[in-house]
């Protein structure tokens, strides 16, 4: 629905500068298709790429009036607020972008097509509004067909939510298609499903077909996929986590080859919602071998999965301090460590396929 080379203005209302606005961030820092404008009231005329080190030259407007100055075809929500609700404010920039023309894309629980006063804006021809976090149609229960797949199937597994298993997947991603691989990319939450275009949104999904979910987008991702292929499945949530669910179904539908350990340098304790009781990340040799062991789990093929690397995201040290983290992690370990956002994924692709 959402094509690469459409022209997108992205609603940021106050989340350039915090995790709030990772959605549209991520955006910003793996689309290859043109945006031309973000709407974030907070930060206007301020210079993007000094707010977010993302190298990228995108004005920052006030509002949706100021935005269609810069010709967008469709309007993305950015933000991924907590409860998933559309905000408030940002709701007359929505208004005006449908008015306006603009087809719609948004990641949020709220829905935004049945929304009455958004439902009453007569679409033109062409023009929609995408709710991508929604079931998809006619799911089956898993029943390991992926594991039949001749391709690689490399899956982001974290320590905690919102680790950066995105990030590794499309750094990686970006590396083997320097190095001439056939690598593709499934996304499993909205800001992976906008950048691709393809994937499935499992936080919508039942969990009884949680896994037939993934099973069928690894499925459609990996079609014609030869065994020097690379499909890099977008990791959700973390065993570590006592509200997360996702990593199940997705060592169960995508029957992984591989996996990638996803960590934040430094953290020891997962987050959760203020007040609640504290939860410790165990030491990291043990979750390596509580991932490797349930991902050996319900396999036709009796393959067993190991942790190939770790991708370490430093992002709140500075240079010095970050290639000390890898370093000590690397020696403790024994396993490949790389934070691929700082660095890039070089490192990483050599630890999976032997390349570069």
């Amino acid at each position: 629905m959402l094509r690469s080379e459409s022209p997108l203005v992205l609603l940021l209302h106050g989340g350039l500068d915090n995790l709030s606005g990772k959605t549209g961030l991520a955006m910003l820092r793996y689309r290859t298709g043109p945006i031309v404008a973000v709407v974030d009231p907070a930060h206007a005329g301020q210079d993007l790429q000094a707010l977010t080190g993302i190298p990228r030259a995108v004005p920052v407007v006030a509002d949706m009036a100021a935005a269609l100055a810069y010709g967008p075809e469709v309007a993305v929500v950015g933000l991924a607020p907590s409860g998933g609700r559309l905000p408030v404010e940002m709701r007359a920039d929505v208004l005006q972008a449908l008015r306006a023309g603009l087809s719609l894309a948004s990641g949020l629980h709220s829905r935004l097509a049945e929304d009455p006063e958004f439902a009453a804006v007569p679409l033109q021809d062409g023009q929609w509004i995408w709710d991508l976090r929604q079931e998809p149609a006619e799911l089956e229960v898993a029943t390991a067909r992926c594991a039949a797949l001749p391709c690689r199937r490399i899956l982001a597994v974290g320590s905690d939510m919102a680790v950066g298993k995105m990030s590794a997947c499309l750094e990686l991603q970006r590396a083997a298609l320097r190095a001439g691989l056939d690598s593709r990319f499934v996304g499993t939450g909205q800001a992976g499903i906008l950048i691709s275009g393809q994937g499935v949104a499992l936080d919508a999904v039942r969990v009884d077909y949680a896994a037939g979910a993934v099973e069928a987008a690894v499925l459609a991702a990996a079609q014609d996929a030869g065994p020097q292929a690379l499909v890099l499945v977008e990791g959700q949530g973390s065993l570590a986590h006592p509200g997360s669910t996702a990593t199940l179904p997705l060592m169960r539908g995508s029957q992984p080859t591989d996996l990638l350990l996803v960590h934040r340098a430094g953290q020891s304790h997962v987050r959760t919602r203020p007040g609640a009781v504290p939860v410790a990340i165990p030491p990291l040799p043990e979750l390596i071998s509580a991932c490797e062991a349930l991902a050996a789990l319900g396999r036709p093929d009796g393959l067993r999965p190991k942790v190939g690397a770790i991708a370490l995201n430093t992002a709140l040290l500075d240079d010095d301090s970050a290639a000390d983290a890898v370093r000590r992690l690397a020696d403790q370990l024994a396993l490949p460590v790389f934070d691929p956002v700082r660095h890039g994924a070089d490192g990483l692709l050599q630890a999976f396929t032997g390349c570069l």
